[in-house]
């Protein structure tokens, strides 16, 4: 299947690697259809979130273990339900990177991670209930000054 795209032009997907999100994402509840495209670089540790129906909108996501290696998150049985987890060994994780104009500000969502049941192509955006974490944690590391320390 061919999916035109604002980021990358016209690419070519296997249209059983789309995503099902029955609830959209916060704030584009209407999107129920993503794929993830990777970069041509391994070294990369960013990936895309891409609409399969809106070339315009995309996001930019990583594994937020990447961020934080001591993420730890309980994922509500609601969501589990919705997903049909199973198995842990069935899920991925992402947050939602943004990426102001100064790279070295650049947060992480890791209030709102995106559970992906790899096996059932569900998703969803969950909301934590959790405040260890925020929607705007550094991806880089901050001088004290830069924290405004």
């Amino acid at each position: 299947m061919k999916l035109h795209t604002k980021n990358f032009g016209e690419i070519e997907i296997d249209q059983q690697k789309i995503i099902n999100f029955p609830e959209g994402l916060l704030g584009f509840e209407e999107e129920k259809q993503f794929v993830i495209i990777n970069t041509e670089d391994e070294e990369n540790p960013f990936q895309w979130l891409q609409s399969a129906t809106n070339p315009n909108l995309a996001f930019v996501i990583i594994n937020p273990f990447f961020v934080y290696p001591n993420y730890d998150i309980v994922i509500p049985k609601t969501a589990q339900k919705k997903l049909k987890i199973k198995n842990q060994k069935d899920i991925s994780i992402y947050s939602i990177v943004v990426v102001p104009e100064n790279m070295e500000k650049m947060t992480a969502n890791l209030l709102g991670p995106i559970i992906i049941n790899i096996n059932a192509k569900l998703g969803k955006q969950v909301i934590l209930d959790d405040n260890r974490y925020s929607t705007k944690h550094y991806v880089f590391k901050q001088s004290p000054e830069d924290r405004g320390i």
